[in-house]
């Protein structure tokens, strides 16, 4: 694993140092505008948000996008995938990359890590978008292409070993060790209880595909127990940002602009 090209440009991305930890990360936008990270999930990469970049750019936002070890262009690292040690390793980019607090916007597990930083830093961000991710194996219903990826069925590891190869610095035969931490982690985590994040107060837009994943009680159960939290279902949708942008994009810039009253009262 190549360690040595922290400051490299790839790709229009950068190699930062955080927490002693090599990442690949993309960043644009406005200097003078509203942080924003961008959390990707499992076996994606920053390319998950390729669907929102240019709206994102256009309302104003200062757009951060880091790859966790082992995904995109980032250098994987000898330690197993972790829910911890990826919320762990959010914090210090907020604290050393970002400098300052900023919305997050994160996407399948990555919206499982966007509630953990909130619930443990909340100094560190402004609003939470939690897109189609939940938060123990309660929350998950049947998925066909999980499904797949659990078993090893031979074309999703193909399809999945692509789209490793194309990006990664660590090479071909490396994808093999990621598969496997990755199936790792799938087999134990997420697995938070909700009331685990009753006291975090930052704004929360949850967003779910109503073919997603995620059950739509757990959803309700996390919307009902964050105590500012809204609550959105896109209709005929699987893979949220990626299938329906036209729905996404302005929901997600409408929230993160303004908050709507809570409850309207005539006078």
């Amino acid at each position: 694993m190549r360690t040595d090209h922290v400051g490299d440009e790839v790709d229009g991305g950068t190699y930062v140092d955080v927490a002693g930890t090599t990442l690949w990360h993309f960043s644009a936008g406005d200097p003078q505008g509203t942080p924003t990270v961008l959390l990707h999930g499992i076996f994606a990469s920053a390319a998950s948000w390729g669907a929102q970049v240019p709206d994102f750019l256009d309302a104003g936002l200062l757009l951060f996008m880091p790859e966790r070890p082992g995904h995109g262009h980032s250098p994987d690292t000898t330690s197993d995938f972790t829910c911890a040690s990826i919320a762990e390793r959010t914090i210090a980019y907020l604290q050393t990359v970002v400098g300052r607090p900023a919305n997050i916007v994160g996407w399948a597990d990555g919206a499982a890590i966007a509630l953990v930083v909130a619930r443990d830093r909340p100094d560190l961000v402004n609003r939470i978008v939690y897109v189609g991710g939940y938060l123990n194996p309660r929350g998950r219903r049947p998925d066909r292409f999980s499904d797949m990826v659990l078993s090893r069925n031979p074309v999703t590891v193909e399809y999945l070993r692509t789209h490793h190869d194309a990006t990664s610095p660590d090479g071909p035969e490396h994808f093999s060790v990621v598969y496997d931490k990755t199936l790792r982690m799938l087999a134990a985590e997420p697995d938070y209880a909700v009331a685990d994040f009753a006291d975090v107060r930052a704004p929360v837009l949850v967003v779910v595909a109503d073919r997603g994943l995620v059950r739509m009680e757990h959803a309700l159960e996390i919307v009902r127990t964050l105590p500012n939290a809204r609550f959105a279902v896109l209709p005929g949708t699987h893979i949220v940002p990626v299938e329906a942008p036209e729905l996404f994009n302005p929901l997600v810039l409408s929230f993160l602009a303004a908050d709507p009253p809570t409850q309207w009262l005539p006078e």
